[in-house]
């Protein structure tokens, strides 16, 4: 099962939330309970004062009706007065609460049937009304006992069931509450030591990276967080810097040795060239014969030639411009020597000021002048173009470097990722962290090739 980080963290808080609703749950069902009690208490209350009022006005109801049927009179006065009573009897009868055994009973129901039998509108007999008003405080004096017991029983309980209720509560509380705390507790020591644990190895790592110590840190075998994609990141990372060390340590023998070989034909081969045509010039000052003096003169016409070629292969092997006046001043004797004939596109070459300050190690000097002398060598054999720019510019502690023709452009993306000499670019840019791109020209036509290299 995968967790994520945030879900590990956030898991203790959410337990103790849990435990805490189920708590109010609790509370709320044991509130409940006691409510319904409190509304059967309140119906009982109710209904005590409907029996009261029902029958006091039964009482006086019967003795009036007595009173009338003795006399044979009826004033308006009393008719008035007897509706008012039967009135107050059935409101009376009509508020009483049903509870506990009066809700199936059907007493209640049966107490209503005889109020109606005591309308005194229907003028019953002396007999038929005496017996009504005894069934009906009869059936009245027994909802009233009923009443009565109900009352002492839910008071009993109701003392009861608070004292229940608050040790029940009081201990509920204290154990949900302990028991959330230590849940809580368990669960976020374990995650965070767990994670720690991790991030701190990750940690330690990146420090062994950033330190130059490129050993391969483990991968984790499959995915379970960001911690663990992390780890993978950083596995390949590395991998990625060892490949990228490796390719820079290649090219910087590769360098040395180019270097190594320039001064060994300097001083070698070049002496020896030297010494040559020097003999030969002596013997030319010397001889008189003139077919001798001619060949003489052809062989160090030849000879000069061929010291004029070793002298560009030793540059290219290692531009001694570039260790003594820097990279500006290379690229532009490169462009003096080799790219002014006429047959060649027009050029034109802008420095920075600010290049020359620039803090560059001799590895990314000889990559930068490398990677200029092949973009500007692309440019003069596929781009067909008239024109050129070449521009080093520092923005903002950033190296740019870029060649921008006016020529027919790149035409897909699969020639340009084919070509030898733009894969050594990107092979170079890499070793020196810097980042290479090819766009549309800011002329109608042609290519931008740009470097970005931060210093």
């Amino acid at each position: 099962m995968r967790i994520t980080v945030k879900q590990q963290v956030l898991l203790a808080p959410a337990t103790i939330l849990v435990l805490l609703i189920l708590l109010l749950a609790f509370m709320q069902y044991t509130y409940w309970d006691l409510s319904a009690k409190r509304r059967e208490a309140k119906a009982i209350g109710t209904t005590f004062v409907a029996l009261a009022e029902a029958d006091m006005a039964a009482r006086r109801l019967h003795l009036l009706l007595r009173s009338m049927q003795h006399t044979g009179m009826a004033s308006p006065e009393d008719m008035a007065l007897v509706s008012d009573l039967y009135e107050r009897l059935f409101d009376a009868i009509g508020r009483l609460k049903p509870f506990g055994v009066l809700k199936n009973s059907g007493q209640i129901s049966h107490l209503l049937a005889l109020a109606e039998e005591l309308n005194p509108a229907d003028s019953p007999r002396i007999e038929e009304t005496a017996e009504s008003f005894a069934r009906f405080r009869t059936e009245l004096s027994a909802i009233s006992n009923i009443n009565q017991i109900n009352s002492n029983r839910l008071r009993l309980d109701h003392e009861q069931d608070i004292t229940q209720l608050v040790e029940r509560t009081a201990i509920v509380s204290m154990s949900v509450l302990i028991l959330a705390i230590v849940s809580g507790l368990l669960i976020a020591g374990y995650f965070s030591r767990r994670i720690l644990n991790r991030v701190q190895s990750l940690s330690r790592n990146a420090v062994r990276i950033a330190d130059g110590k490129l050993e391969l840190p483990p991968a984790p075998d499959h995915i379970r967080d960001e911690l663990d994609t992390l780890a993978i990141s950083i596995n390949r990372m590395t991998k990625r810097l060892i490949r990228v060390v490796g390719t820079e340590k290649l090219l910087e023998g590769a360098e040395e040795e180019r270097r190594r070989i320039a001064m060994d034909l300097h001083d070698q081969t070049l002496s020896d060239l030297s010494t040559i045509l020097r003999g030969l010039q002596s013997l030319s000052t010397e001889t008189a014969d003139k077919t001798v003096l001619a060949k003489t003169e052809k062989l160090e016409a030849e000879l000069e030639r061929a010291i004029a070629n070793l002298r560009d292969i030793m540059n290219n092997l290692h531009p001694q411009t570039l260790d003594i006046l820097g990279l500006g001043a290379a690229i532009e004797a490169h462009l003096e020597q080799d790219c002014c004939s006429d047959n060649l596109p027009e050029y034109h070459l802008y420095i920075d000021p600010q290049v020359s300050h620039l803090n560059l190690d001799q590895l990314k000097q000889l990559a930068l002048y490398r990677i200029a002398i092949e973009a500007i060598q692309n440019v003069i054999k596929h781009a067909m173009a008239s024109r050129y720019e070449v521009n080093l510019e520092v923005r903002e502690e950033t190296f740019i470097l870029s060649v921008e023709d006016n020529g027919k452009g790149i035409p897909d993306r699969d020639s340009r990722d084919s070509g030898r000499g733009l894969n050594n670019i990107r092979e170079r840019a890499k070793a020196i962290t810097a980042e290479v791109s090819w766009k549309s020209s800011r002329f109608s036509s042609g290519t931008r090739f740009e470097l970005t290299l931060h210093t």
